[in-house]
């Protein structure tokens, strides 16, 4: 089983709303590491952290599993979306999403703040490349994280 952090902006798609519907395809990631993650090394079962970033309070809320292997991001066929693609083609996608499966949403948030100050954790992607919006976690960062939210 791999680990994975998954940056979403609450006020487009929080933990709430993935607890409210359950499941859901992870939709709208326009970076090509984060792309090849998904469509190439995510696997059904992989543990994730649902982050909240562009919010007053950025962190890690919750907890989902991979639900489905990739598939085409449809939103990139859509050109009413502001995930189109004008390049993309349905016999040739660009973008691809996992599907993800609502596990917990933590009784208390993990904030960002209290990530940077944890010295288990300075290595994690999040602050060596923190622009990416999917990233994988080692099992031991994973296991700290929720350490955190205790």
């Amino acid at each position: 089983m791999n680990y994975w952090l998954m940056k979403t902006e609450p006020g487009e798609f929080s933990i709430d709303d993935l607890k409210r519907i359950k499941e859901e395809p992870w939709t709208g990631v326009r970076n090509y590491q984060a792309r090849n993650y998904m469509r190439d090394t995510m696997a059904v079962g992989d543990a994730v952290l649902i982050y909240h970033s562009s919010c007053e309070v950025p962190g890690v809320y919750g907890m989902a599993k991979v639900s489905h292997l990739a598939e085409p991001d449809a939103a990139q066929f859509d050109p009413k979306s502001k995930y189109y693609d004008a390049k993309a083609r349905r016999e040739a996608p660009r973008w691809w999403g996992v599907r993800v499966r609502f596990v917990k949403k933590l009784a208390v948030p993990v904030p960002l703040s209290v990530l940077k100050k944890d010295k288990k954790l300075q290595k994690m992607f999040l602050f060596t490349n923190g622009r990416l919006s999917v990233g994988a976690v080692t099992k031991a960062e994973y296991e700290r994280i929720l350490a955190l939210a205790r």
